[in-house]
């Protein structure tokens, strides 16, 4: 063969792979925007399914191992564990803007006095105090020099409520796909490891089991403590008789999420219950709050890694900068790319190492 024909069958060739690569990742990218308005809630049921494993576990074990009636029974069980609170929570934030704006309109709003400690908190302290007492002599006068910030809130909550109804409708259907999810766990394993094995050969497997213990380490050592010290804070709410107890339950869940500390909410509600309430059940909700706030310094130690043959570190900046990135899934998602990120760096340091010394011996 002539060197014109050698060039002329390498150009046919580069054509025709250019080609093929082209339509492949045409393809690729058609199939992607067909499935993108369903990835979140596959996402979403694959990380139910997983968190929620041991619950599924149970219910099988007592239903005798039927699989599909778990199955069943899990997606009402786990329904009515997301419906309950969020109807409630609805309703209770429904009641509240109600009758704020009855207030509002009959013109009789009334703000209750700051507690005095309020103005020796360090800082902010006297500026607290003083828009607090504005706001409790002169109410009418304090919203209407607030009126575009008032009004600002309101947009926001009902653009949150419309929110909050689409993310439960989302929920529940990732409710049922984990039910599905978790009745064919073995077959949706073995998918995931030779997907995994495709990318990376023979550890596959350890990373496919890498990134549910991932998930399942951020399931309970940040989303779980953040429910739980929002449920407890909210019964403290609720117990105390403090108003918008939904609206600030809400609000420590979404900071405890963050990872930001709950005791910025709680210490002042601590100090306005004494002005509140007796002085007994305020000195009983001050350490009740306090118990609540400190839960996330003693239990996320425990129980954020646990499992994990990654440092907790590497995990809670994978959580916490994928939340940052890509909202709440990105809890998930991001501790389990940069785990593997973090493992697969380590392992190829780990190699060269390794052949390091091989050569000097």
């Amino acid at each position: 063969m002539s060197n014109t024909d050698e060039d002329q069958h390498f150009v046919k060739n580069a054509v025709d792979a250019a080609i093929n690569i082209g339509v492949l990742f045409g393809l690729v990218m058609w199939c992607f925007n067909i499935a993108a308005p369903f990835i979140q809630v596959i996402l979403w049921g694959i990380i139910i399914a997983i968190g929620a494993s041991p619950i599924y576990r149970w219910i099988n074990h007592k239903l005798g191992g039927r699989k599909g009636l778990t199955a069943s029974v899990f997606i009402v069980l786990m329904s009515a564990v997301l419906i309950t609170p969020s109807v409630y929570f609805s309703e209770s934030l429904l009641a509240s803007v109600q009758a704020l704006s009855a207030d509002i309109e009959n013109n009789t709003l009334s703000i209750p006095a700051p507690p005095a400690a309020i103005s020796d908190l360090p800082l902010i302290g006297e500026k607290t105090y003083e828009v607090w007492h504005f706001a409790h002599q002169q109410p009418q006068q304090f919203l209407g020099q607030y009126e575009t910030q008032a009004m600002a809130g309101a947009k926001f909550f009902v653009q949150s409520f419309a929110n909050i109804g689409l993310s439960i409708l989302m929920f529940l259907f990732a409710i049922i796909l984990a039910g599905l999810f978790l009745a064919n766990a073995k077959g949706g394993r073995a998918a995931a490891i030779k997907i995994m094995s495709r990318f990376f050969g023979e550890r596959g497997e350890p990373l496919t089991n890498l990134a549910q213990q991932t998930v399942q380490s951020v399931v309970t050592g940040i989303l779980g403590i953040a429910v739980l010290q929002s449920i407890l804070a909210g019964a403290g709410f609720l117990a105390m008789d403090i108003p918008g107890a939904a609206i600030l339950t809400i609000i420590c869940l979404i900071l405890a999420v963050v990872q930001i500390d709950i005791l910025i909410i709680l210490i002042p509600l601590s100090i306005f219950a004494f002005s509140h309430a007796g002085t007994a059940a305020a000195i009983a909700f001050l350490i009740w709050n306090i118990i609540v706030g400190l839960m996330n310094n003693v239990l996320k130690p425990i129980l954020l890694g646990r499992g994990v043959k990654a440092p907790m570190a590497v995990v809670f900046i994978g959580a916490i900068g994928g939340m940052l990135a890509h909202g709440i899934i990105g809890l998930f998602v991001g501790a389990v790319v940069f785990v593997l990120g973090y493992t697969l760096f380590a392992d190829w340091v780990r190699q060269q190492d390794a052949e390091t010394a091989n050569k000097v011996e």
